[in-house]
């Protein structure tokens, strides 16, 4: 039988020969990256650095010199790899690819490696750019594709009503925009041809809601002695007037009706003109007062009202009121509301 210290040698020799075999192995394959591992979407598996930094070059960072395009609105917008400033750190990332292919000991690098298991191990592309390149093509974009929307809008005119109507503005989705644009400069899979995402802006003002608005509308025509009612911003009826003379002119302008009266009383203004009424109230329906049948207040005792001086009718004949044959101011009366616009050109 063998002295027991050569048994001893013999059995360290059979342990140690195999591990000292795979530590070499596994020496001589320290520079080559193990099953398993990518950098971003490229396999580098079984590469040495060399290698797999000219395939990451070529597969990675090659691509990404292509311009980004952006269609938006029939027009093109380009953004070069120079203006967004797109680095990489080439050498880090196959650094860190190698770094992860010897996670483990020596053992289980070498079962590794004579099994086929892979490491399963996705190295982060180290792509960086511009985010203020990025931003100011998003605002290229914006303010080339952007259009306000108008709202809809009533014009007065003398016996006439003219409506603008509403138009939608459009502008970009800009977060999404960016977001899009931020992918394509970091992928060399992602599409680098964009379509900017276009957004409808409604107006405050649409037509109907005008129409809403302006459900009744009296207009007066000082020149042509006319007032006339307007339902849904479409003339419906127009009478004959009379207006405020020289010294006492009806006030021009856009006002809305403040109040009604039914056979209303006179507070007679402290004016010259109205001699020893003047500072008086003429109870309603008396011969004394001139307000006759219905009264709708506009602006600082000016108003519309019925007349019984039918002659006055197509003159310059009031006191800076507007009168109307008492069977016309009747049917206005019934068809106007307080509040009810009145515009007096």
């Amino acid at each position: 039988m063998p002295p027991r210290p050569l048994i001893l040698i013999a059995l360290v020799a059979v342990v140690l020969l195999p591990l000292g075999g795979a530590f070499a192995w596994a020496s001589s394959r320290s520079d080559v990256i193990a099953n398993g591992v990518s950098i971003g979407s490229v396999d580098v598996s079984g590469l040495s650095r060399d290698e797999a930094r000219r395939r990451v070059q070529q597969r990675l960072l090659e691509p990404l010199d292509a311009p980004v395009m952006i269609n938006a609105s029939n027009q093109t917008f380009r953004l070069s790899a120079r203006e967004a400033k797109i680095e990489a750190d080439l050498d880090a990332m196959v650094d860190e690819a190698l770094q992860r292919s010897r996670a483990g000991g020596v053992l289980t690098r070498t079962w590794r490696a004579i099994s086929g298991k892979e490491v399963g191990a996705r190295v982060a592309a180290d792509v960086r750019y511009s985010r203020r390149a990025v931003q100011r093509i998003v605002d290229r974009v914006r303010v080339a594709v952007s259009r306000k929307a108008v709202d809809a809008k009533v014009d007065f005119a003398p016996q006439s009503i003219s409506t603008r109507p509403a138009r939608t503005g459009r502008t970009i989705d800009a977060l999404k925009l960016r977001s899009e644009i931020q992918t394509a400069l970091v992928s060399a899979v992602a599409d680098r041809t964009l379509e900017a995402p276009v957004l409808t802006v409604q107006p405050n003002v649409t037509d109907k809601q005008l129409v809403a608005r302006y459900p009744v509308v009296v207009a007066v025509d000082r020149g042509n002695f006319r007032i006339s009612l307007f339902k849904k911003l479409k003339k419906v009826k127009d009478y004959p007037i009379a207006v405020g003379q020289a010294g006492l002119e009806t006030p021009a302008g856009l006002y809305k009706i403040q109040n009604k009266a039914i056979n209303p009383a006179w507070t007679v203004p402290n004016s010259s003109w109205a001699g020893s009424l003047a500072g008086q109230v003429i109870p309603g329906g008396t011969p004394q007062n001139p307000l006759k049948a219905r009264w709708l207040g506009v602006y600082d005792g000016v108003g519309v009202h019925g007349t019984d001086a039918r002659a006055s009718i197509g003159t310059n004949a009031s006191h800076g009121c507007i009168r109307m044959l008492i069977e016309d101011v009747e049917k206005l009366y019934d068809e106007v509301p307080v509040g009810t616009p009145i515009y007096i050109h």
